[in-house]
C-alpha cells in the first residue's frame, strides 16, 4: 500500500523539523502521524483461544497474524490533522489564560505550520 500525499508531506516536514532541532514542530508532526496510524487500527475482537502460550501470561498460540488495517480517505486524514491543529490552538488559549504567552505563541506557530502542511497540495 502506498503512502498518502498528506502522510508524505507530514513525514518530510517532520524530518526537516528534526534536522532544524524544532522540537515543538517535530513533536506536533509526530503526533499527527500517530493520530493517523491510530485511526487505522482495527478494534481487537476476542475469539476463543486455541491453546495458551507457555512464555506469555494469557498468550495464545495459533491466533496471531496480521489484520488488515482500516483505510482512511484523504478527507478522513485531513479531518484528523485538523483536529490536531485545533488541540494545539486550544492549548495555546489555555497557556494564554495562565500567562504563559511565549508557550502560547509557540503552540500557535506550530499549529500554523501543521495547517500549512495540511493545506499544501503540491
Amino acid at each position: 500500500m502506498t503512502e498518502s500525499p498528506l502522510r508524505s508531506r507530514l513525514r518530510a516536514a517532520a524530518t526537516t523539523a528534526r534536522r532544524e532541532r524544532d522540537r515543538s514542530l517535530a513533536g506536533a508532526l509526530g503526533s499527527a502521524l500517530a493520530a493517523l496510524d491510530n485511526a487505522e487500527a482495527v478494534p481487537h475482537v476476542a475469539g476463543p483461544a486455541v491453546s495458551h502460550g507457555e512464555h506469555v501470561a494469557g498468550g495464545t498460540v495459533g491466533l496471531g497474524g496480521d489484520v488488515a488495517r482500516r483505510v482512511l480517505s484523504d478527507v478522513d486524514e485531513a479531518e484528523l490533522v485538523e483536529r490536531e491543529v485545533q488541540e494545539l490552538l486550544s492549548g495555546a488559549a489555555t497557556y494564554d489564560e495562565a500567562g504563559a504567552v511565549e508557550r502560547a505563541a509557540d503552540l500557535r506557530r506550530v499549529a500554523g505550520q501543521l495547517r500549512a502542511v495540511l493545506t499544501d497540495r503540491g
